[in-house]
């Protein structure tokens, strides 16, 4: 699981500031399912690269879920969660860029709120509603979205393709904003999280959300995929959304289909 991203402000190792990660060494993190990697492929004053690397313990990542079950005895050993980027990428991001998630830093704080020419690169990213869901949820962002889709085997092509894409996102915005983003969004395009969804759930996605997720045209899909389908959560946070932006009216009623990525899912929120 890779995620990389790419500046070309300059002096571009300013970006290592912002993370509170210094370009010229590799720094490990223990995470309670498997090891955190930041290092630098590339650190020179035109360009700098900084990849977060996780590698994850599948049996680790057993024996820490919450909440999390399967009728499948062995799918919670054998499945593609070590491999993909997913909601252990929102939490990584949360727990390694936690400081530049919040926008904080002490050293440069007038750059936290400067935009920049930001690239991301993210290796492995299941897209359950396919590359036309994925733009849906970039694109009205700003970002201009590029995606590679893998075949289910290269050896038998009459299989067909995966749900699997790499993913590069590029934009003039700060890295703040794209932190935010990637943190609410990849769990959203897997449409799976490996941990219990309680109430704060929705206080999560009100803060990340904020200035952005109101007036998003798929804020419906976003909050049911987020909040893993809980009606009452769901209403509440389209509430709350709807408060933050009163001229939307597509939710007042807040009773309609929304496309839910595998076909299309009708959720009646008024039930």
């Amino acid at each position: 699981m890779l995620l990389s991203i790419t500046t070309t402000h300059k002096p571009a190792t300013d970006l290592g500031f912002l993370l509170h990660k210094h370009p010229a060494r590799c720094q490990k993190t223990k995470m309670p399912f498997g090891d955190a990697y930041v290092f630098y492929p590339t650190a020179t004053e035109e360009v700098c690269t900084a990849a977060l690397l996780l590698e994850i313990d599948p049996v680790g990542l057993v024996r820490n879920s919450r909440g999390h079950s399967t009728s499948i005895p062995l799918e919670q050993y054998v499945n593609d969660r070590p491999y993909v980027c997913s909601s252990l990428l929102s939490v990584a991001i949360a727990r390694i860029y936690g400081n530049a998630l919040n926008g904080k830093c002490k050293q440069m704080p007038d750059l936290v709120k400067k935009k920049q020419h930001l690239n991301c690169r993210l290796s492995v990213l299941p897209c359950h509603g396919g590359e036309s869901f994925l733009k849906r949820l970039f694109e009205p962002l700003g970002y201009s979205v590029t995606a590679q889709r893998y075949p289910l085997d290269s050896n038998y092509p009459e299989w067909g393709d995966s749900q699997y894409f790499s993913v590069e996102l590029s934009q003039e915005t700060t890295l703040q904003e794209l932190l935010t983003h990637l943190y609410v969004l990849v769990p959203v395009l897997d449409n799976q999280k490996h941990y219990f969804v309680d109430r704060n759930e929705i206080e999560k996605l009100i803060l990340r959300g904020e200035g952005w997720l109101p007036t998003h045209p798929e804020k419906e899909a976003i909050a049911l995929r987020y909040l893993k389908y809980q009606k009452s959560f769901i209403r509440e946070a389209l509430q709350r959304l709807l408060e933050v932006n009163p001229l939307d009216e597509e939710v007042e009623n807040t009773s309609e289909n929304v496309e839910a990525g595998n076909g299309e899912t009708e959720l009646r929120l008024n039930d």
